[in-house]
């Protein structure tokens, strides 16, 4: 079976996940199912940043050890991706020895090849970022909380890789979508490259990785973070493993993360002679009154009060279907009821119990006999291209896509009634409605990546198990059991 990794960026946790943790591990989760539903064998990795400044403040400020904070804060991530139902493969966090180990090792072999040097530095360092900041980024405003320090300090050779760089990204070797985004890196690439400071003196950092050539030094919390794709999967440890799954399929990130994963982490990579990620995939921002929203503005929403308020698959399917990959999206409370009374209440839900109930009363709960496999649900169905839209990402088009198929099960009933029918033609009705049943089915299995426990209740109201996607699979005379309303509507 054909592997696909994937991975979502590792969360910082210097305070508790929000909805922008949330959909991209919902997004990480939905692509991963949908490649099941390909055949294939998806790793999904997710995880947790615990190494950093603002890891060692929110400690301090709580009155805690590093340390403890990370192990009182992971909770809140593995408990909201359990309530999200979110299946992943691997949840790593940078303080384990299995990520530490191989940074040193890292670090060793970098330095060893000539590509980290120390040098006295004086520059701009913005402390929200962790960074030091040209004097362009400086002059923008964007940075808060930027001070200027003169210290000692490794450097990494970034600039050594940036010709190689660029033609890789420019070649699509290196997959860098959408392709605003790719400009926007080779924009950046087409000025300077400056060299990437990897280390904070302990002087000033505590909490970080030691370098393995100087005591008195911490590594770079990006430099640390990055190293994680790699680490979890058995680099420089279990090559087989890692042989097996890297390079990655995709990087999903946010596109606030996508310098650091466009530019510093494959520089690193071609230092080390390893292979680089073959996409990496930056996603919008959820936006409210079209502002990002922020702790600081006060707007961030809370998936775990959506999730209490309308179901955990509600909330799933409006987040994959609102946003098209790599545009912003706006949320509002109306918005998220108005689809979810027009697609799942109303096409959707109201199909599931008219087609159950009328098979219910008419034919004895049981599916009906079919007369042929043709019929204008079937011609449709064949017209669903799910392995495009999905090799792009393209997961609003394979969800738009579903969701007309099942307007057209509507349609379908409208136009042959029969609830009309079974009165003067019962086998032609039972016809019509074993071919509606069919489409729910397929239906259902086509939402499930995005919408796991109300597919399989749909599935438990037709009395099948079949998760072909083959056309004609749901077994005749089998029994079917009404329900409550899958999706009951919004007042």
């Amino acid at each position: 079976m054909q592997k696909y990794y994937l991975t979502t960026p590792i969360y910082y946790v210097n305070d508790k996940p929000h909805i922008g943790h949330a959909y991209t591990t919902i997004l990480a989760d939905t692509i991963a199912r949908y490649r099941v539903l390909l055949g294939e064998e998806p790793i999904l990795l997710t995880g947790l940043d615990e190494h950093g400044l603002k890891v060692q403040q929110a400690a301090e400020k709580n009155g805690k050890s590093p340390k403890d904070h990370c192990d009182d804060m992971a909770p809140a991530f593995v408990n909201l991706w359990k309530k999200l139902n979110i299946k992943y493969s691997d949840f790593i966090r940078t303080t384990e020895e299995r990520h530490t180990t191989v940074v040193q090792k890292i670090l060793d072999e970098v330095h060893k090849n000539g590509d980290i040097y120390i040098d006295e530095y004086e520059g701009w360092y913005s402390v929200s970022e962790e960074r030091f900041i040209t004097e362009k980024e400086l002059d923008s405003g964007e940075f808060g909380q930027v001070k200027k320090i003169k210290e000692k300090n490794y450097f990494f050779k970034m600039s050594k890789y940036q010709t190689q760089l660029i033609k890789k990204i420019e070649s699509d070797e290196l997959l860098i979508q959408p392709v605003s985004r790719k400009n926007e890196v080779l924009g950046f690439l087409r000025n300077e490259l400056s060299d990437l400071c990897i280390s904070r003196p302990k002087s000033r950092l505590e909490w970080g990785i030691e370098l393995p050539f100087d005591k008195d030094y911490v590594t770079y919390v990006w430099f640390d973070a990055l190293i994680n794709y790699i680490s979890a999967i058995g680099a420089f440890k279990n090559t087989e493993n890692f042989k097996k799954l890297w390079p990655a399929d995709v990087h999903l990130i946010g596109k606030d993360i996508l310098t650091t994963h466009s530019v510093y982490w494959p520089t690193m990579l071609l230092s080390l002679n390893i292979p680089l990620p073959k996409r990496i995939f930056a996603h919008g921002w959820w936006l409210t009154d079209n502002e990002k929203m922020s702790k600081s503005l006060g707007n961030v929403v809370s998936p775990l009060l959506l999730v209490d308020d309308f179901g955990v698959d509600a909330v799933r399917y409006y987040l994959m279907s609102e946003m098209v990959l790599g545009m912003d999206a706006t949320f509002s409370s109306e918005s998220f009821e108005k689809k979810y009374n027009s697609d799942l209440a109303n096409d959707f839900g109201n199909l599931v119990s008219r087609v159950s109930t009328l098979i219910n009363n008419n034919f004895d709960s049981k599916i009906p006999i079919p007369s042929t496999m043709e019929s204008d649900l079937a011609k449709n169905y064949k017209k669903i291209i799910l392995k495009d839209k999905l090799d792009n990402l393209e997961i609003d088009k394979v969800i738009n896509s579903t969701m007309t198929f099942i307007r057209s099960i509507n349609v379908f009933m409208e136009k042959n009634e029969p609830w009309k029918l079974v009165k003067e033609d019962k086998n032609k009705a039972g016809n019509i409605l074993f071919h509606c049943a069919e489409a729910l089915r397929l239906s259902s299995i086509l939402l499930s990546p995005v919408m796991p426990s109300k597919s399989e209740d749909i599935l438990q109201i037709l009395g099948t198990k079949e998760k072909s996607l083959v056309w004609g699979k749901i077994k005749p005379s089998s029994s079917i059991t009404l329900s409550k309303p899958i999706f009951p509507r919004i007042n």
